[in-house]
């Protein structure tokens, strides 16, 4: 009988394994299972590791979760955003429509941008850029700031609205379908009770839309404009009078 041999068989090599693998994986968890998915362990089974091996790339799992909001910022097309010949509204818009775009591919991701900081490279290059369209604007340092703030939490409150009402993980489905069905439930409430919301219940539905995104966006870039006769300038508090620091504040002279 010819003998066996009991050498046991030598093993591969250890899988290769990168930083996108893991970011990859994070983001379907997220996609299927909600913003609170994507853990440490399960990135490690996802790709077949040890949770060790994730730690290698990401300190916890917080860090994988500030590398993943920041890659998905990083998808967000600058043709148009950078492109310093087009107008400048034109500019915001495309930014704008291109983070909703984004944002709405993977909804489960909102909740974490929303908590995120943002200060990796790529939402630091997109801010840098923003205070560039706004300085092309015509706005001085203080003001380009304000206004990038003010339309950051614009577009990300927006979206963030819009993915709040998902019944499921996964992609949005297509806009008509949900204003369709926001219009169902709006139409079905009492009349009695909520004659205004009643009679406005297309347009209500209609706040999921492109159509509604970019109204808002518009009436606030009318705010901001420094041709426009409402703009405020630099400094100026809502109420016309301007801060001194320590939270007084002075009339601003005439």
């Amino acid at each position: 009988m010819e003998a066996t041999s009991s050498t046991p068989k030598r093993r591969g090599p250890p899988r290769s394994l990168r930083e996108d693998d893991l970011l990859d994986a994070a983001l379907s968890l997220v996609d299927e299972g909600g913003p609170e998915a994507a853990s440490v362990r399960g990135i490690a089974a996802r790709v077949g590791v040890a949770p060790n091996a994730v730690y290698t790339y990401f300190r916890d799992r917080s860090a994988v979760i500030r590398a993943l909001v920041d890659r998905l910022l990083g998808g967000v097309d600058h043709d148009v955003f950078a492109d310093r010949s087009q107008p400048w509204r034109a500019r915001v818009e495309s930014l704008a429509l291109e983070l909703r775009r984004q944002l709405a591919t993977h909804p489960g991701v909102v909740p974490l941008v929303i908590a995120s900081p943002l200060d990796g490279p790529q939402a630091l290059t997109l801010h840098e850029r923003l205070l560039e369209v706004f300085a092309d604007a015509g706005l001085d340092d203080v003001a380009a700031a304000r206004a990038s703030y003010l339309l950051v939490t614009y577009m990300l409150g927006s979206v963030a609205l819009d993915v709040a009402g998902a019944l499921k993980p996964g992609p949005l489905p297509p806009e008509p379908a949900r204003v369709a069905a926001r219009h169902s439930a709006f139409a079905a409430a009492s009349a009695d009770r909520f004659p205004r919301a009643s009679a406005a219940a297309a347009t209500v539905a209609a706040y999921v839309s492109t159509e509604q995104y970019l109204w808002g966006l518009r009436r606030l870039l009318d705010g901001v404009d420094p041709e426009s006769e409402d703009a405020p300038s630099a400094g100026a508090e809502p109420n016309g009078r301007i801060a001194t620091g320590h939270g007084s504040t002075c009339p601003r002279s005439s």
